[in-house]
């Protein structure tokens, strides 16, 4: 088990590492094509910062682990609310100004609120439930990208803006390439080592996706997030989660449907997804400030956050140990 172990570590690292680069070159490149900072902000770096979960769910569904795709894609929507948003707020107590975001939060719950609705429907996430997931992903392209030409003075504008890297256009496109090359090559190392480590265990390819790779591909927004907290950047460290959980429904959830089409995971449906709803709903209603009162998330807040995910990491480690104890 040693090199899937060793598959796994190295995969992670070269995704965090990817990660940042590919974020850091798309936005500059962005900037040089003349996107606005709030375009910028809502669709490149929320694609960027999800570009590990869409790759790793992709190689996943291409060498036929839906399972591990799957789970990463649920895993990782849990994890960055209560292991991301937990810890950033335990570091940096935050309030969030940005009328985008507040108007993201409505969205973010519709869509929560579907995906198990699809796949509780007849067990199965198949090519047109992923068809409609990826129609649903254009459309809130669009909608975002319409939002952001709009003007309104919105402070997530300025807050991105600070955070693109001031580079030349060869550097920003060398940037770009070389964090997507790497986020390549670490997908297909992590995908390998995680599905090997879930055949020597005798776990389902679902906990692993649900763990082990779900928290890795969510490292650079915990990075992320953090680090616009503590430069006392809000609007961004919650845009960095809503953007990618938006993405991680839509975008990285389609591709096993389209891909590997099957059987949902009869504890996906009545476990894990009633539980990312359940943070999902959390969230809104200790971040979105209704009818313009603002509302900030304090270090209490982020405790329960993060004391609740640990829980539940710690159910799911428990129920795959009992399930193979002799």
């Amino acid at each position: 088990m040693l090199p899937d172990l060793a598959a796994v570590l190295l995969g992670l690292v070269a995704l965090v590492w990817g990660a940042d680069r590919l974020v850091g070159g798309a936005a500059a490149l962005a900037q040089h094509l003349g996107m606005s900072p709030l375009l910028i902000g809502i669709t490149v770096i929320g694609f960027g910062t999800s570009a590990p979960e869409i790759l790793v769910s992709a190689v996943a569904s291409l060498d036929g682990a839906p399972g591990l795709a799957i789970g990463n894609a649920v895993g990782s929507n849990i994890a960055n609310i209560g292991l991301i948003l937990g810890i950033t707020a335990l570091v940096a107590p935050f309030a969030v100004h940005s009328r985008t975001l507040s108007r993201e939060f409505p969205v973010l719950i519709a869509v929560t609120l579907l995906v198990p609705l699809l796949m509780a429907f007849d067990g199965h996430l198949g090519r047109l439930d992923g068809s409609l997931l990826l129609a649903l992903f254009v459309v809130l392209l669009w909608w975002a990208v319409r939002t952001a030409r709009a003007p309104n003075g919105d402070p997530l504008a300025a807050e991105t803006e600070a955070e693109i890297p001031k580079i030349g256009l060869a550097t920003a496109v060398t940037r770009f390439l070389v964090g997507l090359i790497v986020l390549l090559a670490a997908s297909r190392a992590l995908v390998w080592g995680a599905s090997n480590i879930a055949r020597d265990l005798g776990v389902s390819e679902l906990v692993i996706g649900l763990t082990i790779v779900a928290i890795g591909t969510s490292l650079p927004e915990l990075a992320a997030s953090v680090m616009s907290a503590l430069r006392k950047e809000p609007d961004l460290a919650l845009g960095n989660v809503l953007g990618s959980n938006l993405f991680n429904l839509l975008a990285v959830l389609c591709l096993p449907g389209i891909i590997a089409p099957g059987a949902v995971d009869p504890d996906l449906l009545t476990r894990d997804l009633p539980v990312m709803v359940g943070f999902t709903l959390v969230l809104v209603a200790m971040a979105w400030g209704f009818d313009g009162y603002e509302r900030r998330v304090n270090r209490i807040e982020g405790g329960v956050l993060l004391a609740a995910f640990l829980v539940y990491l710690g159910l799911l480690v428990h129920l795959a140990i009992t399930a193979h104890a002799p």
